[in-house]
C-alpha cells in the first residue's frame, strides 16, 4: 500500500530512521558564540603577546646571565645579578641605590604638584567665562611636544649665560645668576618645575571630565544646607573625583618613577649623579656599559618597588565600608 508521501512523490517513509534533531546546528551556534570574543581579542592578544610577555620573560632570562650583546658568550649566573644590587661592597650597588634616591626625590616632589596644580586648573576651566575653551587648549598645548622638544627648549631657557628665566628674573631684581642645570638644589627645581609645566594639563583633562559627571544635584543639596565652597569641594568634589584621584595618582607616580627623558637632557644626571635616575642608570648600564643582564636585574628592582607603590595607592583609595 502506498502512503500518501510515496503519492505526491516523496520517498517512503522508513520504519525506525532516525528524526533530524536540532542539538548538532544548536551546539555549532554555541561554538561559534563561544570562540567568537577570542576572535575580536586576537588581534590585541597578539600583540600583548609579542610586546609584553615574551619581553617580560626574556629580560628575566637575560637577568640571569652575564649578557654583552657584543660577544657570543653569555655565560649564566643565576642570582648574581641580584646579590649584587644588594651587596654594599659591589661596583652597582653605590650607583643603583643613588639613582634610586634621585627616583624617589624627584617622585616626592613631582607627583603632589601634579595632583594638585591640575585639580585647581580643572576646577578654574571647569566654570564658564568667556575664552575657556581657548584657555583649555593652551593649559593642553605642551603635553603634545615630545620630550626632546622640551628637553632642548629647556635647556636653551635654563641656560646660566644666555637663558631668558635669567634674564627675567634680573629685570625683577631677583639672583640672575643660577646654575639651573649644574648645580642642586637648582637643578631639581629646574626638572620638577619643566615636568610639571608639561604634563600638567593631561591631569587637568582628566579632573576635567570627573568634575563634569558629578551630578549638578549633589551641589545644589550641599548649597541648601548652608555648605560654603570649601565644604562643597570636601564633601561633594573630593568623594565625586575618588576613582579619578585613583586613576591620576596611580599614572602620575609610575610616569614619575619612569622619568629618564628630562635628567637626560636637561643635567645630563648631573651634577656629578646627583640627578641621574633609576631609568638612566639602566640604560646607560645596559646600553653604554654592556650590561644587559645586570641592567635587566635593576629592572626587576625597580618594577617590585613600583608595584609596591601601586598597591599602596589602591589601599588608599579604596572604598570604605560606613561602620554603621
Amino acid at each position: 500500500m502506498t502512503t500518501l508521501k510515496e503519492k505526491e512523490g516523496g520517498a517512503p517513509a522508513r520504519k525506525g530512521a532516525p528524526r533530524p534533531s536540532g542539538r548538532s546546528s544548536s551546539g555549532e551556534i554555541r561554538r561559534q558564540a563561544a570562540a567568537t570574543p577570542w576572535l575580536f581579542l586576537a588581534p590585541y592578544l597578539v600583540l600583548f603577546i609579542a610586546f609584553v610577555l615574551v619581553p617580560i620573560v626574556f629580560g628575566a632570562w637575560i637577568s640571569l646571565h652575564t649578557w654583552d650583546y657584543t660577544r657570543p658568550l653569555k655565560p649564566f649566573v643565576g642570582l648574581e645579578n641580584y646579590t649584587e644590587l644588594f651587596s654594599p661592597d659591589s661596583r652597582q650597588f653605590s650607583n643603583f641605590w643613588g639613582s634610586m634616591q634621585a627616583t624617589g626625590i624627584f617622585t616626592l616632589f613631582s607627583v603632589p604638584l601634579l595632583l594638585v596644580v591640575p585639580l585647581a586648573v580643572a576646577l578654574l576651566m571647569a566654570k564658564k567665562f568667556p575664552g575657556r575653551n581657548l584657555f583649555r587648549a593652551i593649559y593642553f598645548a605642551p603635553y603634545v611636544l615630545g620630550v626632546a622638544v622640551i628637553g632642548v627648549m629647556w635647556r636653551y631657557l635654563l641656560d646660566n649665560n644666555i637663558g631668558l628665566v635669567n634674564y627675567y628674573l634680573g629685570l625683577l631684581g631677583l639672583p640672575n645668576d643660577i646654575n639651573w642645570t649644574t648645580s642642586t638644589p637648582a637643578a631639581w627645581v629646574a626638572l620638577v618645575g619643566v615636568t610639571v609645566w608639561w604634563t600638567l594639563g593631561f591631569n587637568a583633562v582628566i579632573y576635567l571630565a570627573g568634575l563634569q559627571d558629578i551630578p549638578a544635584e549633589l551641589y545644589e543639596a550641599a548649597r541648601m544646607d548652608g555648605a560654603g565652597p570649601w565644604q562643597q569641594f570636601v564633601n561633594v568634589t573630593i568623594p565625586g573625583l575618588r576613582p579619578v584621584l585613583s586613576f591620576v595618582t596611580l599614572t602620575t607616580l609610575i610616569a614619575s618613577v619612569n622619568m629618564f627623558g628630562q635628567s637626560y637632557l636637561l643635567t645630563q644626571g648631573g651634577p656629578g649623579r646627583e640627578t641621574r635616575t633609576a631609568i638612566y642608570q639602566i640604560a646607560d648600564t645596559g646600553l653604554r656599559n654592556f650590561q644587559m643582564g645586570s641592567a635587566a636585574a635593576m629592572s626587576y628592582v625597580l618594577t617590585v618597588f613600583l608595584m609596591a607603590l601601586s598597591l599602596l595607592v589602591f589601599w588608599l583609595f579604596r572604598e570604605r565600608k560606613d561602620p554603621r
